[in-house]
């Protein structure tokens, strides 16, 4: 097990490299994050093991984000944060830089989707700026004040609510989205 090349077979990491925005040595890389932080699951089980959500949400490249949990749960197969090597490969795949704005955008949508509805209404877009102001505590006629600017610059069918389409329109217009919307590992 100490070479990591043997970890895969070659058509694997061709499926990899087919699936994700990795080159085979990124993907190796990525292996070799996800292996750190649970060894002995790794180990038993490459393909199996799962790592726990506090074992992905305390690694230094999430450690910090706001939204990690969000971030974990949604790239989880079972939405608990729990995290297997594919679930671990395709967030780092969607956050490295190789990926397209597309790709981030629908990535985006649903990290901000906080109820799982499809939409971003007036929960999702409260939660979001609870997140982005963190220790600053924003009371909640604050929250409205920023909820209600929102959907009066971004909502464009005025039902009260951010579809995709709309949620795209935004981040069209915000230069630096995609780079913003980036882990590196």
């Amino acid at each position: 097990m100490g070479n990591t090349q043997q970890v895969f077979t070659e058509s694997q990491l061709e499926e990899y490299e087919d699936c994700t925005f990795f080159t085979r040595t990124e993907i190796l890389h990525v292996y070799k994050r996800f292996n750190q932080l649970d060894p002995e699951a790794v180990t038993r089980d490459v393909l199996g093991a799962r790592l726990s959500y506090t074992d992905v949400a305390n690694m230094p490249e999430l450690l910090e984000n706001p939204f990690k949990e969000r971030i974990c749960n949604v790239f989880s197969d079972y939405g608990d944060g729990n995290l297997s090597f594919d679930n671990f490969l395709d967030l780092f795949s969607v956050f490295s830089e190789s990926a397209p704005r597309d790709v981030k955008a629908a990535y985006a949508f649903k990290i901000y989707d906080f109820d799982n509805d499809g939409w971003l209404g007036r929960h999702d877009i409260g939660c979001t700026i609870k997140c982005l102001t963190g220790e600053e505590h924003l009371n909640n006629k604050e929250i409205d004040d920023v909820t209600n600017k929102v959907l009066e610059e971004s909502d464009l069918d005025g039902d009260g609510r951010l579809s995709f389409v709309e949620f795209e329109h935004v981040i069209s217009r915000a230069p630096d989205f995609i780079n913003t919307f980036h882990i590196r590992i």
